[in-house]
């Protein structure tokens, strides 16, 4: 399958590295050029942003792990079609997105004939993972596009024309959508818990005697 374009640079500084640093870019014509350590580079700075752009996309974390390797080979397979009028992180996670929704259209086909359902979330290793949890699921039930550009923005720390470039959107859209999301992550946060999932049963009860 044939990687995405990369969009245009609106501004070369947003990506430029410490004063000695080569940016993204440079790194990626280095490598196109045939210098392996640069792709190396770009490794170690994406790798695990990559990552956590799919684990907050996922429930398996090696499903996670299997895309971001599939990822940086697409990387490696589109490397000759890189511009460097383009903004490499824009064009790296657009190939991302392409492989997330390949892997969805896969995981409904599959369901689609064995009747399975996906997988649930994984179960909380740990007591103070639980308002993780419940930010992940309030993230959820927001419109999928508002969820992706609150995600890109809060998580990826895309800029404004980044999102708006990935998600072939206006820039206006990309801000309203934003501040939509935003808002309705906040109410749905601040909802007060039913209150049988506050304590359990026996504890309520006894409360109650208590009052």
């Amino acid at each position: 399958m044939q990687e995405p374009s990369a969009p245009p640079v609106s501004d070369a500084r947003e990506n430029s590295g410490p004063r000695g640093e080569k940016t993204d870019e440079q790194l990626m014509v280095a490598f196109a050029r045939g210098q392996t350590d640069a792709f190396n580079e770009l490794f170690q700075r994406y790798s695990q942003p990559l990552f956590g752009f799919f684990r907050r996309r996922l429930d398996d974390a090696a499903q996670a792990e299997e895309l971001t390797q599939e990822t940086f080979l697409a990387v490696l397979r589109g490397s000759v079609r890189y511009e460097a009028t383009a903004l490499f992180r824009t064009w790296l996670y657009a190939i991302g997105f392409r492989i997330l929704r390949a892997h969805r259209r896969k995981v409904a086909f599959r369901a689609m004939f064995t009747g399975s359902a996906p997988a649930h979330r994984e179960p909380a290793a740990h007591a103070h993972l639980d308002e993780d949890l419940l930010i992940r699921d309030a993230v959820r039930k927001l419109d999928r596009m508002d969820r992706e550009i609150l995600l890109l923005r809060e998580f990826e720390q895309l800029t404004y024309a980044e999102i708006a470039a990935l998600m072939g959107v206006p820039i206006n859209t990309v801000r309203s959508r934003l501040f939509r999301a935003r808002t309705e992550l906040r109410g749905l946060l601040s909802s007060p818990l039913p209150v049988s999932t506050t304590l359990p049963p026996n504890e309520l009860t006894q409360s109650e005697g208590r009052a």
